[in-house]
């Protein structure tokens, strides 16, 4: 599936065309790509890069903007690292259904900080999502650390 915003239906769309960042927890928007908080996270700070161009193929996108991707997931594990200092982070693409993805038609890239010990137990038993920090501070503070670490960048 490709094309601009066709998804009208689609969450990374919608957030990406919002005016407000805040209520879909948008931390920023480049030119090929947008970074976002998971609503539903595995962790504290859970967060998404994913293309502006609705698609759900990796073959879709070209050099520049797989590459705007794997910047953005830089930017990410460094602000992360600074507020969270998580002892590792997974980082990845779940293409389909098959391979766990909740939302297969925009292709979207998690970083998720880790810690040694952390469990996803109480998904898989309690079918109950714990969030170990409220998304609107996880917002704000990721928004503080991303201007910091962009402003180093100028």
């Amino acid at each position: 599936m490709t094309g601009d915003h066709s998804g009208a239906g689609c969450i990374f769309c919608r957030a990406h065309t919002s005016d407000d960042d805040r209520s879909t927890w948008t931390l920023w928007r480049h030119a090929s790509t947008f970074a976002l908080l998971n609503a539903y996270p595995y962790t504290a700070g859970h967060c998404m890069v994913a293309p502006v161009r609705h698609c759900s193929s990796l073959e879709d996108l070209d050099g520049p903007i797989l590459l705007e991707l794997m910047e953005g997931a830089q930017i990410l594990i460094r602000c992360l690292g600074e507020l969270y200092h998580p002892d590792g982070f997974n980082v990845g693409l779940n293409l389909g259904a098959a391979a766990g993805a909740g939302i297969e038609e925009h292709l979207h890239l998690h970083i998720v900080p880790r810690w040694m010990g952390d469990t996803d137990l109480m998904t898989v038993i309690g079918r109950t999502r714990v969030h170990p920090e409220d998304l609107d501070k996880s917002y704000d503070r990721l928004l503080a650390a991303l201007s910091r670490t962009l402003e180093g960048c100028a």
